[in-house]
């Protein structure tokens, strides 16, 4: 495939446009920026009302502060300096609410409130809340930990003082030196660098405003404090899909876009994973994350099916979707211009032992199909209507772990006659044979000898 992919046809620019221009103007923004990313940078950039640069102009992104959290604690996790089950207290004593676990934070059912109890803490210095006893309150806990999600801000400024205690410095600077510098984020920081946005209210029945004030979180700065751009976001966004050795593997994003715990009874098309939202929209599945404090509203969104990202980042403290924006964003160009295939190409090499074992299987009486994949992994698939299909990586001991749905974690592995020949598959105890329910064939319960016989 030798055509360019880079740019978006103009059709489907001016759609996105018209997008933002719509929800600059119904959400009466004094300005508004969108930008979308495919294939790792970023291809569309837009801007309505009073704004310098779609690209290059930072806004107060709110709650996307707590995705770069996450990442920071995963680097923990990753380099073996904290367990996700680990309950709080091991690393972070004296807090009161040490029973949490860290993962039970990251996704928000540590049971903990979901705001600070003193004055409204996006609207007042950080310095009212010198101490994590000041930010908790009396009453920290809303809910039983571990039992349902509960979104709150409390539990990231938990997560950000865990990070400086660990690692020894401030949230600030792990934050600076393992995530934005690795990444190139040089337009995300904790304060407002010019060029920047104000942040306005706008009067609600009124086309007048007034500003917002802009202060320090100072403790609760891991749950809401950063600036950032729609170019650097957009970069985020394409590390949250692929991941970075110099800041989290692949494996480890791939975790963060996994559901914590089932969503809520009535919210099924929603949920949240390790410092990451969740959404089902149109088919396909979205990961990234909203955000706002008092005189913006930003909203991330990633599909990484359709390797599309998009980002919308406006200065009202009301008004703008800008989360159901990006969304929308995503789905203009994933649908105007679906992701090309990866072209076909062979394999390096052929395992003759392997590929023995391709072909159908049987479980019972449903009919699946065992294929080879990259790196010495196999796919196992039904061959008609739905089914539990997943695919597999290999390991060193010659067994497959399942990477996907209903086998995810699972071992499949070949177990062979006394005289080396193939016997079946077994696969979390499941038995896959070459024929249904043949006799002879170590099928637990048995087979009737007497075998397949028609009506009488």
């Amino acid at each position: 495939m030798t055509s360019s992919l880079e740019a978006l046809l103009p059709g489907t620019e001016r759609a996105l446009l018209h997008r933002i221009a719509v929800g600059q103007s119904e959400g009466r923004a004094p300005s508004l920026v969108g930008a979308v990313a495919r294939g790792g940078r970023v291809v569309w950039t837009g801007s309505c009302g009073d704004v310098g640069s779609a690209v290059d102009t930072q806004y107060r992104v709110g709650s996307i502060t707590k995705t770069f959290t996450a990442v920071l604690v995963m680097r923990l996790r990753d380099e073996g300096l904290l367990g996700l089950d680990d309950p709080l207290e091991m690393h972070l004593p004296g807090t009161g609410v040490g029973e949490a676990t860290i993962a039970q934070l990251l996704g928000h059912t540590g049971g903990l409130a979901a705001e600070s109890p003193g004055p409204w803490w996006e609207r007042t210095p950080g310095s009212l809340r010198p101490e994590l006893a000041d930010v908790l309150g009396e009453r920290p806990l809303a809910h039983p930990r571990g039992r349902r999600h509960h979104y709150s801000n409390t539990g990231y400024t938990l997560l950000g003082s865990l990070v400086a205690a660990v690692r020894g410095v401030s949230w600030e600077e792990a934050l600076s030196a393992e995530v934005l510098e690795p990444l190139g984020l040089s337009r995300t920081t904790a304060r407002p660098v010019a060029p920047h946005a104000d942040g306005w209210a706008v009067h609600p029945w009124a086309d007048v405003l007034l500003p917002e004030p802009v202060e320090d979180l100072g403790l609760m700065a891991p749950a809401g404090q950063l600036w950032s751009t729609a170019a650097d976001l957009c970069r985020f966004a394409n590390f949250l899909a692929e991941g970075d050795e110099r800041v989290l593997s692949a494996e480890s994003v791939r975790e963060m876009r996994t559901h914590a715990v089932p969503p809520a009874a009535g919210d099924w098309d929603s949920g949240y994973g390790l410092g990451m939202q969740l959404m089902r929209q149109d088919g396909r599945t979205l990961v990234g994350h909203s955000g706002s404090l008092p005189g913006f509203v930003a909203g991330m969104w990633l599909s990484v099916d359709d390797d599309v990202a998009a980002v919308v980042l406006a200065n009202a403290t009301s008004g703008p979707q800008s989360a159901v924006l990006a969304s929308d964003l995503v789905r203009i160009v994933a649908q105007a211009e679906p992701r090309m295939p990866a072209p076909w190409r062979p394999l390096p090499a052929a395992d003759p032992s392997l590929l023995a074992l391709t072909g159908p299987w049987y479980w019972g009486t449903y009919a699946y199909a065992l294929r080879v994949i990259e790196d010495g992994g196999v796919e196992l698939q039904p061959l008609r209507g739905a089914g539990r299909g997943s695919r597999f990586r290999a390991r060193p001991d010659g067994t497959w772990v399942g990477l996907d749905a209903y086998y995810d974690g699972e071992v499949l592995r070949v177990v062979r006659r006394e005289d080396g020949t193939v016997s079946h598959l077994d696969l979390g105890s499941f038995v896959f044979t070459r024929e249904p329910y043949e006799p002879g064939d170590a099928v637990p319960g048995g087979v009737d000898d007497a075998g397949w016989r028609g009506a009488r």
